[in-house]
């Protein structure tokens, strides 16, 4: 029996009292870890957070916590081979796991650089420029942030348990906000480990962090007007905690990023023997391969001139050829499995409403050729790649299939694409692939409003890309409508999140005095 996780509450690392629910191995159906929380003293956690993780945070200025967030993310990398090894167990490859581990503490890092250079050695943030109001110059206002004196609690999705956790907390302890983290219980191990290096590391005050390993109980019950919910996952499960008292009575500040259903747009131009073309196919294979295709930025739907179906079919199938499923554990494995077999199901659901409108072209999603795994304890399932020739058809907009799955659906005009791209009610994020500037700038016009984040990728930037799928923490993360519509990331936009903005108004003096000795 795989050992009890547990959780860290009001500065104790807590056990539950009962046998728990066992985690699974992903690729191996072996057991990992058990996870519960039962007789959690969520109370007592919130207090614990306010009472002296928040006091802890706010007597340090804005440059001594971005000193100790560089203190966590050097602890936290000199440990990450660790973390790596365990997260095998996830289905993700080591290739999959480095966007995870590396990107979350690099993540870190960065958001600790960029506060050394951007924030004040004190406790204010000015906002804009003073605002005259008197008439002679007396009387004066000025926009000002300062640190809200609640909680941030952070609930995660199953496929990023280490960026999805640091990515929140750092620009949360920048702010001088206390954390309480709640991962997705399938791959709550992994940010178990990490959480305990973070504690073990001291470079955060006590309280500043907390760790709940389970289901969440009645959390939300004792947040309200001071705090932060920022949340990572399903749309519809974002809707439920949307509905919650905290936020709808409380007026708990509430942050959503959700599953969305992406597009990927190539242009006219882009024909088969162009860069644009080979980068464009290039890009949907990484994109449905990576993590099995688990990443809510994932392309769900690829945009493609009527013409040249055949030849993106042709490309792609090609490239999955090459595709190697089995257990990550094996180098020569370069997609693993997904993270349950309840996942893979849902999966394969949804591939099936897909094709009431669709054809699959290529992989079977019943069936998959492995290396060093079988089917039947592994959650493993073979690329998919549909066609829906009736682009009028709603099933692609609206049915997402979250593994390593993608619809390609044909236009006949370039007028026509920003329709079929705006048809997926608001995502994270949407590339267009083309060397046309006329059609670029076309389809930024009418995506944009749509989008989080627009990828514009051409043979000019291509060596240097980041991809489609990968938020950077310079840039915002998050979108509109279905997407969730909340921000994540952004710089120093993230930290402003846990702040509260306050307009003071009085004399040149003392405004300068408070913003200039903040």
């Amino acid at each position: 029996m795989p050992d009890l996780l547990a959780s860290y509450v009001a500065g104790n690392w807590y056990t539950a009292p009962d046998e728990g629910a066992v985690v699974l191995d992903a690729a191996t159906g072996d057991a990992v870890a058990r996870v519960s929380t039962t007789d959690l003293d969520t109370r007592a956690m919130v207090d614990h957070a306010r009472r002296v993780g928040g006091p802890a945070l706010r007597r340090l200025t804005f440059q001594e916590r971005a000193a100790a967030l560089r203190e966590l993310a050097t602890a936290l990398d000199a440990n990450k081979a660790a973390y790596h090894e365990l997260s095998l167990a996830t289905g993700a490859t080591r290739r999959d796991s480095t966007g995870d581990i590396d990107g979350g503490i690099g993540t870190t890092f960065v958001f600790s650089s960029r506060a050394k250079r951007e924030l004040p050695d004190g406790y204010l943030l000015a906002d804009g420029d003073v605002e005259p109001i008197g008439k002679g110059g007396a009387f004066v206002g000025q926009h000002v942030y300062t640190s809200l004196p609640g909680v941030a609690l952070q609930v995660n999705a199953f496929n990023f348990p280490v960026w999805g956790m640091l990515e929140k907390l750092a620009p949360a302890v920048l702010a001088g906000v206390p954390t309480i983290v709640k991962p997705a219980t399938q791959t709550a191990y992994l940010t178990a480990a990490v959480m305990r290096d973070i504690i073990a590391s001291g470079a955060l005050p006590e309280g500043a962090v907390q760790f709940v390993c389970g289901g969440a109980g009645d959390l939300l019950d004792h947040l309200g007007g001071e705090d932060v919910i920022a949340f990572t996952g399903s749309a519809s499960t974002a809707a439920v905690l949307r509905g919650n008292a905290a936020v709808t009575t409380r007026a708990a500040r509430f942050n959503a990023e959700t599953d969305s259903l992406n597009c990927s747009i190539l242009g006219p131009d882009a024909v088969a023997g162009t860069p644009e073309f080979d980068l464009y196919v290039k890009e949907i294979v990484r994109e449905i391969t990576t993590k099995a295709g688990q990443r809510c930025t994932c392309i769900r739907r690829a945009l493609v001139p009527a013409s040249v179906v055949d030849d993106v079919i042709a490309g792609v199938s090609a490239r999955l050829d090459k595709v190697v499923v089995g257990n990550p554990r094996n180098d020569t494995v370069t997609m693993g499995a997904l993270v349950s077999l309840h996942q893979r199901n849902e999966v394969r659901n949804a591939v099936a409403a897909l094709q009431r409108a669709a054809k699959v072209v290529y992989g079977d999603p019943t069936s998959v050729e492995l290396v060093d795994a079988d089917a039947e304890h592994g959650a493993f399932m073979a690329p998919v790649l549909l066609l829906c020739a009736d682009n009028e058809r709603s099933e692609p907009n609206e049915v997402e299939a979250f593994g390593p799955v993608t619809t390609l659906i044909p236009y006949s005009a370039p007028d026509d694409v920003g329709v079929l791209a705006a048809r997926g009610r608001g995502s994270l994020v949407g590339s267009i692939v083309s060397y046309d500037p006329d059609f670029v700038g076309a389809m930024v016009s009418s995506a944009a409003p749509h989008h989080g984040r627009l990828l514009i990728l051409d043979r000019d930037c291509a060596a240097e890309s980041t991809g489609h799928g990968t938020p950077m923490p310079q840039l915002v993360h998050g979108g509109p409508g279905r997407a969730g519509g909340g921000e994540e990331l952004g710089g120093m936009r993230a930290v402003r999140h846990f702040l509260q903005r306050t307009a003071l108004q009085g004399s040149p003096a003392v405004i300068a005095r408070l913003v200039g000795g903040s």
